[in-house]
């Protein structure tokens, strides 16, 4: 099964990821997993690291002549920060001395991982849990599930994602979205991300990201902060996969958890989610038929997924962001150190991450599909998955 781990912190050298239980025989390159860390670094609203930072990762281990070999996968990115000696962080992060005069943080952000980090952890300084606990670390997810993202489309199934609301603007209603972005999943999930990419808030309605890039202009102005809903959108997946026998194998389960552990995420729902408890039982659950030979759905409601299996129908998921909490405009907060009531101090930061946590969003859940497909047709090669799948 296919399981990743990042290692290093925001402002240190770099970040470190490992892969593990990627069949051999996968085709995969430095440019493909290039390909969604620029998209990462794309979209309206981003703060001033996006501006210097061109993320790139190496392949240090596990490929040979552009084919993974069956062991665990390497990749390192520099982080430009620290190799540029930009606010000297090699002597604010040095793994071994601590240099005389070295500003502490006590002041925690209320939203953010800073007060309950420090005292989980007993530190008198909040550094260390702003440095790992920073959505820089995304980019190393990113960056490993790629390779899930290849090997699913290796069989056909593709990710795509969307942004449906920033603030105060975005889609009002399950049906107005299904008439915007169904068309395009009928040419696969990858159609959606395009097109999306078309746009810098990542909304394939233009009316609608004209209206988004406005709402952010406004907080920016404000000093505060952004946050939204998007919609991620899985086609090609064959029935079957996650199972209903125990909890810990539903596959919406496993989705939700993926959405969730990610930085900033305060929610998920598939497919209409919390709109199914506005409605009665006819308006929520999708018909069954039986065409061309096969059984099929007369609308999606449930997101492709039905008692934790996929249906074969295409899996929707919307995650929901919260605004950042570093902000221009403080909140109040107490120093850890003098127990004093006074401001944040600010961090550079995005006014608005939305469009580039789409990105993230589509990555994270493709171990999930991954393993669970590899659990119904799994092997060690692509050629022996190949041959059970094609069975």
């Amino acid at each position: 099964m296919i399981r990743y781990l990042t290692a290093g912190e925001s402002h240190g050298p770099g970040l470190t990821g490992i892969v593990e239980g990627v069949p051999a025989g996968l085709s995969i390159t430095e440019d493909e997993i290039a390909e969604h860390l620029v998209r990462r670094q794309q979209g309206y609203g981003r703060g001033g690291r996006m501006a210097f930072e061109k993320d790139f990762a190496t392949i240090k281990s596990g490929v040979r002549f552009s084919k993974t070999i069956g062991g665990p996968i390497s990749l390192f990115m520099g982080n430009r920060a620290y190799e540029k000696d930009d606010a000297g962080w090699p002597t604010v992060m040095n793994k071994e001395k601590e240099a005389p005069g070295i500003e502490k943080i006590t002041l925690p952000r209320p939203g953010h991982a800073d007060l309950v980090g420090a005292q989980k952890y007993r530190f008198d300084d909040i550094r260390p849990v702003i440095e790992r606990s920073s959505a820089r670390e995304t980019a190393m997810r990113v960056a490993c599930c790629s390779i899930a993202r290849k090997f699913l489309k290796h069989f056909g199934i593709q990710i795509g994602g969307h942004v449906l609301r920033i603030g105060r603007v975005g889609f009002d209603s399950w049906n107005e979205i299904r008439l915007t972005a169904d068309p395009l999943m009928e040419n696969g999930a990858e159609a959606v991300y395009k097109a999306a990419d078309q746009s810098d808030v990542r909304c394939l309605d233009e009316e609608l990201s004209q209206g988004m890039r406005e709402e952010i202009k406004i907080r920016r102005k404000e000093g505060s902060s952004l946050g939204g809903i998007y919609e991620i959108v899985i086609t090609g997946v064959p029935e079957g996969l996650g199972s209903f026998v125990h909890w810990d194998k539903k596959l919406d389960g496993k989705l939700a958890q993926a959405i969730v552990s990610t930085q900033a995420m305060k929610g998920v729902e598939i497919g209409l989610g919390f709109e199914s408890g506005h409605r009665h039982g006819q308006q929520v659950h999708d018909e069954i038929t039986h065409e061309d030979g096969s059984f099929k759905r007369r609308t999606n409601h449930m997101g492709g997924i039905e008692g934790g299996m996929s249906t074969g129908m295409p899996i929707i998921i919307r995650g929901v962001m919260k605004p950042i909490p570093t902000m221009l405009n403080p909140l109040s907060t107490v120093d850890m150190k003098t127990k004093k009531e006074t401001e944040t101090r600010y961090e550079r930061s995005d006014v608005c991450a939305l469009p580039r946590a789409v990105v993230v969003a589509e990555s994270v859940i493709a171990p999930v599909i991954a393993n669970a497909f590899i659990e119904k047709f799994g092997g060690d090669s692509m050629e022996e998955i190949e041959e059970r799948y094609s069975l």
